[in-house]
């Protein structure tokens, strides 16, 4: 009996294509809808996370921050102020092997190098030692990395992008090493020999720049740094890595009241504040999903309006086939029967709605994502979510008008004109 309502249903779909069609529509749209909405929004945290995620889940930052925010009592930081090499050195003494190593930093400047007319590549002057270096995660693609030896000898090496290679160098990456890079910074030339070249990754962040304008790092020793930029062995902030097998969160608890009660327990204005990557992920990815959801319930919006229209158009179609329903129940087809047809024939346009949908979101979903420089594709879960969605969606909208059909006086019915 089934597979005869869902033979006569496609009969009679296929017998007023244009009204068919026109009934899909809104359904069609709806699916699109959400489907490239979700194919989108997944594109989008992809990327936002790996880019947060290569930042590693077990490191903790720690900077100085305002014990209070009241202007009258606010003042400008001074050395006494900020973390020593002498605290540093207590800290990583005090939490040992639950650290891999703490990181320190230094930037020293942002530069603009030429290389002949319209040539000329953006770079950002960095110090950084052996912990902070393997903490970025960089890719090495041509020569060799900054090493503790580089550090300990106060080697004026330095580690550029392959960016900065294709725009100065033309894209040769041996014919660079070994040359210096000249960094004109604050009226001050530091001079470097170029030991190696990593990959640039943007993690989304330039999308909409030109790749002409964007900025580049270029990493040399700390104690490089230290000893180019004099302004004493201080910071204003570092980072750690948490041992394996460590929970970054509670170490980040710890290393914070550590600190506070050791060394800022008398200061009178500032104290220091670590925060976790680990708890970061868990706010953005919670963050994303309240976005994605929000655009998923718009789109919901757009399937609830073609819904309606399956509705309304099932209501028209039984009113021209009043005197089909009548010769069907005066040939033994009882109420449910005829419900059923009618619950089938809303359910089928549906089905064949939210597949051409699903497609076409696909298609303007990966095309969007793909312009917008991400690489992303709807997930199977939500695919097969959107094609059971559509079909209740059937189901609820086509038990009205089905409803109304087999309630039909069968008399009545076959005297309609």
């Amino acid at each position: 009996m089934l597979f005869e309502n869902i033979k006569l249903c496609i009969t009679g779909l296929m017998a007023n294509k244009v009204r068919t069609f026109l009934t899909m529509l809104g359904i069609i749209i709806g699916i699109a809808a959400m489907i490239a909405i979700m194919t989108v929004s997944d594109a989008m945290n992809k990327s936002v996370m790996d880019s947060m995620g290569s930042m590693g889940a077990d490191k903790i930052e720690v900077f100085l921050t305002q014990k209070t925010y009241d202007e009258a009592e606010d003042r400008e930081i001074k050395n006494k102020d900020r973390f020593s090499d002498d605290m540093i050195a207590q800290i990583n003494q005090h939490f040992g092997s639950r650290l891999t190593g703490i990181a320190l930093s230094k930037d020293i400047g942002s530069s603009t190098v030429e290389a002949g007319k319209k040539v000329y590549a953006n770079v950002e002057l960095k110090g950084l030692n052996p912990t902070a270096l393997k903490s970025e995660n960089l890719t090495l693609v041509s020569g060799r990395a900054i090493t503790q030896q580089d550090e300990n000898q106060v080697s004026k090496v330095a580690m550029v992008s392959d960016k900065y290679i294709d725009k100065i160098w033309g894209g040769d990456k041996k014919a660079a090493l070994g040359k210096e890079i000249e960094l004109p910074i604050d009226n001050k030339y530091y001079t470097y020999t170029i030991v190696g070249v990593y990959q640039y990754v943007d993690g989304g962040m330039t999308a909409g720049f030109s790749m002409d304008d964007i900025t580049t790092d270029v990493y040399i020793p700390f104690s490089v740094a230290q000893m180019q930029v004099k302004d004493g062995d201080y910071y204003e902030s570092f980072s750690v890595k948490a041992a394996q097998g460590v929970d970054p969160q509670k170490l980040c608890t710890e290393l914070q009241d550590y600190i506070n009660t050791t060394f800022y327990a008398d200061n009178d204005t500032y104290e220091s504040y670590a925060y976790s990557m680990k708890e970061s992920l868990k706010q953005m990815n919670a963050m994303l999903s309240t976005q994605k959801n929000a655009f998923m319930a718009i789109g919901a919006i757009a399937l609830l309006v073609g819904g309606i229209g399956v509705m309304n158009i099932m209501i028209v179609s039984i009113t021209e086939r009043t005197r089909e329903i009548g010769t069907r129940k005066a040939l033994g087809a009882t109420n449910n029967d005829i419900r059923l047809q009618f619950i089938i024939e809303a359910m089928v346009i549906c089905l064949f709605g939210g597949i051409i949908g699903i497609i076409t979101g696909l298609i303007f979903g990966m095309g969007a994502s793909k312009l917008m420089g991400f690489s992303g594709h709807a997930s199977i879960g939500g695919i097969l979510g959107c094609v059971i969605f559509s079909m209740a969606f059937g189901l609820f909208f086509g038990y009205y008008p089905a409803n109304k059909a087999a309630k039909m006086n069968p008399i009545e019915a076959l005297r309609y004109e």
